[in-house]
């Protein structure tokens, strides 16, 4: 599940407007849901605790394999409408398969007049995370300079020490310094990076073909046709027997002066239009197969929910292809098929996600619609309570994993385990649990 700072991150983009899919660093993040999520080792345990819309504070502590903590503290410059985790949307704080929406270009923020002065300030967002007991100190900055520009810095200081050494990796006494800046329009997004610890300099860029999303939330006049069983004169029918979707390739480069090493890597996505597929494994009201907005009955899906990507790193010699997809209302298959054409080395891995529900009780907007996703319920039709996830993983490497994440009372869990069946040794590699709770002002 997602840590609580990264929550209240996610909220902070939300409330501010960036579309973080919109990135070369995230083309392949609807596959890496079902076929990289990280499973919990040991033992954790986290606090966190809301008291106002800019100020949060969050504590965590790992009991196995050995005891370490730290505290960490939020603060925005915008209000951000953070649940409990309690009444938190369960899909919200999972990372899970997901056609997102079309990119939309930033919009600037809107304006406060005060004595015929525009008094708006700029948002930003101030995070820190001190570590128990090694010293090492987490911080982050993040602000946006423009509608269409965002800036990050990033550091980490973990000051060398001999008292802890189980704690630390063999690189984790190098302290570093990232500055990150986006630039987003929609059509395209561009990415530069650098850090200090090896000079890395980086430059990403992804371009979205098609048309661009709606740039407010007022449906269009298409949406409002598409509702309504209507079609447009200039809309075109979708080929027969293929999918209906937009493609985004995206292209990064960066260099090392310290290492004098570089690289390059390439990648491609097509993924399905958000609002190709009308809803399908909906319960009508007041009959079968039928809208209960205009009475008429409901169009089959068209097309189910997909992703395809792929990358290619020329350097090392690296191909990727994954293709995700979801099948049903409740599960979503993927895989991937890892090449290198230098040593001729291959993996194929496949995973699967399968979403836990309870029978209907009320209306509930637990399962409202997704902003691109399809194979799903509106509230107030269908009312369905998800309260868990379960997620397998396998390889050809021998590596299986298994992780359920859900929700027991007003905590959030995640249990799992990795194996490895081609040792009879230590058939099991890790195992972990993860308890969080938060809560809010409300």
């Amino acid at each position: 599940m997602h840590p609580f700072a990264s929550y209240v991150l996610r909220s902070y983009y939300k409330a501010t407007g960036w579309n973080e899919d919109n990135l070369y660093a995230n083309i392949t993040r609807s596959s890496s849901a079902l076929l990289d999520f990280s499973v919990p080792h040991g033992l954790h345990f986290s606090v966190s605790k809301a008291p106002n819309a800019l100020f949060k504070t969050t504590y965590a502590m790992t009991a196995m394999p050995s005891l370490q903590g730290s505290v960490g503290y939020i603060f925005t410059s915008c209000d951000l409408n953070v649940k409990s985790s309690g009444n938190v949307r369960f899909k919200d704080m999972i990372e899970r398969f997901k056609v997102y929406d079309q990119p939309r270009r930033p919009e600037p923020k809107a304006e406060e007049w005060l004595a015929g002065e525009n008094v708006a300030t700029r948002d930003y967002l101030l995070y820190g995370r001190f570590f128990l007991p090694t010293g090492r100190l987490d911080a982050l900055y993040s602000t946006r300079l423009s509608p269409t520009i965002q800036a990050s810095i990033s550091a980490i200081s973990d000051p060398p020490s001999s008292e802890y050494p189980e704690l630390r990796g063999p690189r984790a006494d190098l302290s570093n310094v990232m500055i990150n800046v986006q630039h987003d329009v929609g059509k395209w997004c561009t990415e530069y990076t650098w850090s200090a610890e090896d000079e890395m300099w980086g430059i990403r860029m992804l371009h979205n073909f098609g048309k661009l999303g709606l740039s407010t939330e007022s449906p269009s006049d298409e949406v409002i046709a598409k509702r309504r069983g209507m079609k447009r004169v200039d809309e075109e029918d979708a080929v027969e027997g293929g999918l209906k979707g937009r493609v985004s390739v995206g292209a990064e480069i960066y260099f090392s002066a310290k290492e004098r090493s570089a690289g390059v890597s390439t990648g491609i996505r097509f993924t399905t239009l958000p609002d190709a597929t009308p809803p399908s494994f909906q319960v009508p009201v007041t009959g079968p197969n039928t809208d209960t907005s205009t009475n008429t009955p409901r169009a089959p899906p068209s097309q189910p929910p997909t992703t395809i990507t792929a990358l290619f790193n020329p350097m090392l010699g690296h191909m990727s292809g994954a293709y995700t997809a979801r099948v049903s209302r409740d599960l979503a298959l993927s895989s991937r098929f890892d090449f290198n054409v230098y040593s001729f080395e291959s993996e194929w891995a496949m995973g699967v996600e399968w979403w836990l529900r309870r029978p209907p009780t009320s209306p509930s907007d637990e399962d409202g619609l997704d902003t691109a996703a399809s194979y799903q319920e509106p509230p107030s039709i269908h009312s369905t309570d998800v309260h868990g996830v379960v997620k397998a993983r396998a390889s050809t490497n021998n590596d299986v994993s298994l992780m359920w994440e859900g929700r027991l009372r007003n905590m959030l869990v995640s249990l799992g385990v990795v194996s490895d069946f081609s040792s009879r040794s230590k058939p099991i590699k890790a195992l972990g649990l993860e308890v969080a709770f938060f809560s809010s002002e409300e």
